[in-house]
């Protein structure tokens, strides 16, 4: 069995992006990773080029900072990187550049990798997802975050990066068939200085709105306002290991009351439900689970 990872990434150091500890905790399952390294305004391409020269494949791309609507470059550049795994990897394991999976999940994906290999119904792999807000302590609970998504697929370039690269559909606009598997990937997408957070949200919206709704909907305060999070709660796990330099330096402080939660009344309602049944009502799902 062959698996490639696949990424792409633009100005990670710039705006903090965990990119390598994401390309590490994917590495030890994949013969090589392929990452679509976007033209950057900082050292992004020779921080990729440092993880690992052997199992990392670099090409470059020119992002077309046209295509503002919903999103659709990031599609675009995920499509870039997807098209260049080579056609006798089996799987393709995606990961963006706020994503980390825990090395206890390694196994788990590898397992299952080689359990539906040859079962070519299984379009991908269903992950589960946490996602981190204003610090490494706290994790969003509330229905506006997605629970889960594909991060592993058949390599069959008739699969398509959807929307925003959040997901994946055939060249049909079909849904893809998954399995879900018990592993989680963390999003750090919500973590870092308040400064860089705040410049991340400045410049990461114009991927989905034009100048003007940027003017108007997107502060320019130097540091970024986290506390208008609704809900969130502890995180009482362990983060992965290659995570653990990048949260011994952390140099802000956020704290949050889980107790204190603002959310409306429906949404306490549906949450109510989920907690005790495991039923989101009326989430989005882009997969058909077998």
């Amino acid at each position: 069995m062959k698996v490639a990872g696949f990424t792409f990434i633009r100005n990670a150091l710039k705006f903090d992006y965990p990119v390598v500890e994401a390309i590490r905790s994917i590495l030890p399952i994949c013969d090589e990773v392929v990452v679509a390294v976007g033209d950057s305004e900082d050292g992004t391409r020779a921080l990729i080029e440092s993880i690992d020269k052997d199992k990392i494949r670099i090409i470059d791309t020119v992002w077309d900072d046209s295509l503002r609507a919903g999103g659709q470059v990031l599609a675009v550049e995920t499509d870039k990187a997807f098209a260049a795994v080579a056609s006798d990897s089996d799987w393709a394991f995606y990961i963006q550049g706020d994503e980390v999976m825990h090395e206890r999940y390694l196994d788990v994906v590898r397992n299952a990798m080689q359990q539906y290999k040859d079962d070519t119904q299984i379009d991908g792999l269903l992950f589960n997802y946490a996602h981190f807000y204003g610090s490494y302590d706290y994790v969003a609970d509330s229905r506006d975050w997605y629970r889960k998504e594909i991060r592993v697929i058949r390599n069959d370039k008739n699969i398509r990066s959807y929307r925003d690269a959040q997901g994946f559909r055939k060249s049909d606009n079909s849904k893809l068939r998954v399995k879900p598997i018990e592993a989680w990937m963390y999003h750090y997408g919500w973590v870092k200085h308040p400064k860089q957070q705040s410049a991340k949200a400045q410049n990461f919206n114009r991927y989905w709105h034009d100048d003007q709704w940027v003017e108007k909907n997107i502060s320019k305060e130097e540091l970024f306002d986290y506390s208008a999070i609704k809900s969130l709660k502890h995180f009482e796990d362990t983060h992965p290991r290659v995570m653990q330099a990048r949260i011994e330096q952390k140099n802000w402080f956020f704290a949050f009351d889980p107790t204190k939660k603002r959310l409306p009344l429906k949404h306490r309602l549906s949450n109510f439900i989920e907690k005790y049944t495991g039923y989101r009502i009326g989430e989005y799902k882009n997969y058909i689970v077998v």
